[in-house]
């Protein structure tokens, strides 16, 4: 399959091209990211050498631009024969959102409409949306997001992303666009930038900075790691039915006061790095995913426990410091410069 990825240099992004390629030997891919503060050249370094056109098979491409620029995608999509796109590319974080939601409404609202209009008009195989259970707002104690739960965003970042998901399903019955959304869960594991509850924890912990934590600690969450993500939109992409949605969930709700202890824990410091800090603005507090569906259609299901999730990811950062290194000091940003020069 050839394949335009979107936002492959972000966090899930990039972990999904790392999928691609251990597990399809025939996938060509390109990958256009706007290389905002998320996204890190650093993190796919490894397959420009293996992959890339000058340092290894040629099955992969970067292109640098935004998912927006209608005139981009168009010549990206005819230029390497593309037959599908996968969409990761978004504003993610939803501090940043309250603080200036601009970004989000152009990128996340904008850029979408952008690639499904570029999908209807060459008329490409499928096109995967990524979105999130943000979506469908906040839950109560009890109960579990189905694919029918009614859309109720909280926040900015939510609202467009809930915006986008409401085009996807406009293009698919005005246009009959052969596009699929999934929804997940809270995503962890390599490559995350550490502004994220997870990795902003770890990085705090092993300094033995205060962690910060909303309010009390007890909203919850249904952590999913990344690789089990990542394979739940690959299944969508193959076997997905154009105009459906598509959970994705990791069966494993917890609270974000447990999450940090856990994290201590393993670390082996001290609890009173707690710090508990003023609550987010719009705090939904429960989110749980109802994946059926998925695992009934698509046959999926998560392999990964919590517990075997964050020792991978643990080990993973202890294993790669200089990439968190960094990432803290904005190297990456001079290292994009040098790696692609005029481009960037």
């Amino acid at each position: 399959m050839r394949l335009l990825v979107t936002g492959g240099c972000g966090f899930i992004g990039a972990n999904y091209l790392y999928y691609l390629f251990e597990t399809d030997p025939d996938c060509v891919v390109v990958n256009l990211d706007k290389l905002t503060y998320a996204g890190n050249l650093l993190s796919v370094t490894p397959l420009e050498e293996r992959h890339g056109v000058k340092h290894g098979d040629g099955r992969y491409v970067f292109a640098h631009g935004d998912i927006a620029d209608a005139e981009l995608v168009t010549r990206l999509v005819e230029e390497h024969r593309i037959e599908a796109i996968v969409n990761f590319a978004a504003e993610s974080h939803v501090d940043r959102s309250i603080n200036d939601p601009t970004p989000f409404m152009t990128t996340n609202i904008l850029g979408a409409q952008n690639l499904l209009q570029v999908a209807r008009a060459m008329k490409l195989e499928r096109i995967v949306h990524v979105s999130t259970d943000e979506v469908y707002g906040t839950l109560g104690p009890d109960g579990k997001f189905t694919e029918a739960t009614p859309l109720a965003p909280n926040s900015p970042y939510s609202a467009s992303k809930a915006a986008a998901d409401l085009l996807c399903r406009a293009w698919f019955h005005t246009y009959n666009t052969p596009v699929v959304v999934t929804r997940c869960s809270n995503n962890y594991g390599p490559f995350q930038f550490p502004e994220k509850l997870i990795p902003l924890m770890i990085t705090k912990a092993k300094a033995d900075q205060p962690l910060p934590v909303y309010g009390d600690g007890q909203n919850v969450r249904d952590w999913i790691y990344v690789r089990d993500h990542c394979r739940g939109v690959d299944l969508a992409l193959r076997k997905g039915t154009p105009g459906e949605a598509y959970n994705f969930g990791g069966n494993a709700e917890k609270t974000n006061i447990d999450v940090v202890k856990t994290i201590l824990t393993a670390l082996g410091k001290p609890e009173s790095l707690i710090t508990y800090v003023q609550d987010r603005p719009g705090h939904d507090r429960r989110y749980a995913m109802d994946y059926s569906l998925a695992e009934r259609t698509l046959g999926f299901t998560p392999e990964y426990t919590f517990t075997r999730g964050i020792q991978e990811t643990l080990t993973w950062y202890n294993q790669n410091e200089e990439w968190v290194a960094s990432v803290h000091s904005g190297a990456y940003l001079a290292f994009m410069q040098q790696w692609y020069g005029s481009r960037i």
